[in-house]
């Protein structure tokens, strides 16, 4: 009988020790060719338009809010807050405001001037325990060019849903550099037509 021996295949660390060769590839961006000439103007005919079906875009609320952009701005303590929230919920659960009929979508509150104690508060005396699982808030987020852009569209690809971004306020997330530092802007009327102004009141 002859003699087997055992043979065991020898043990290889994937670390660097293995001499196993680099793959280097040329990715410089002259490799690179811009998918589309930006000095072309992109054009479509009047026939070409006429053809094309494009989606509509209904309204939220009908008859009073449309897709878009709206700045909503009053002196303080007008009740902003609870007006925005009072279109928020209403959205997010479907039922008319002011009788006009409201199509149901999710809504982000951003509520940068409160905390949620004080949002419970406000929204248990406005709706009591009716609550609204597709209306969603926050107390805190980043900036418009420092962290708020992405923040918004994480959130947006997590609720495909989303019809209404509320920020409550503008002031929170506007900032501008000045001398290095963070700033946020203030608008202030100029000092000459301030004083003008208090001359015409005590006139």
């Amino acid at each position: 009988m002859k003699n087997k021996k055992e043979v065991t295949a020898p043990t290889v660390s994937v670390g660097a020790d293995t001499g196993q060769p680099l793959n280097v590839t040329n990715n410089s961006i002259s490799n690179h060719k811009p998918k589309s000439n930006s000095q072309i103007l992109e054009t479509v005919s009047m026939a070409e338009l006429y053809d094309t079906v494009y989606p509509s875009k209904p309204p939220l609320v009908d008859g009073l809010l449309y897709a878009g952009v709206y700045l909503f701005a009053g002196a303080p303590k007008l009740g902003k807050s609870f007006l925005m929230a009072q279109i928020a919920y209403h959205i997010s659960r479907g039922i008319p405001l002011w009788d006009y009929p409201a199509r149901k979508a999710t809504v982000l509150y951003l509520a940068l001037e409160d905390d949620y104690r004080r949002l419970q508060e406000r929204l248990y005396r406005m709706f009591g325990m009716e609550g609204a699982d597709n209306l969603f808030f926050s107390v805190s987020a980043g900036s418009l060019g420092n962290g708020l852009d992405g923040q918004l569209q994480e959130f947006l690809k997590q609720h495909t849903e989303t019809r209404l971004v509320i920020i409550d306020t503008l002031q929170k997330v506007r900032e501008y550099w000045h001398n290095g530092i963070t700033r946020r802007s203030r608008w202030r009327v100029p000092s000459a037509k301030r004083k003008t102004y208090r001359q015409r009141c005590h006139a």
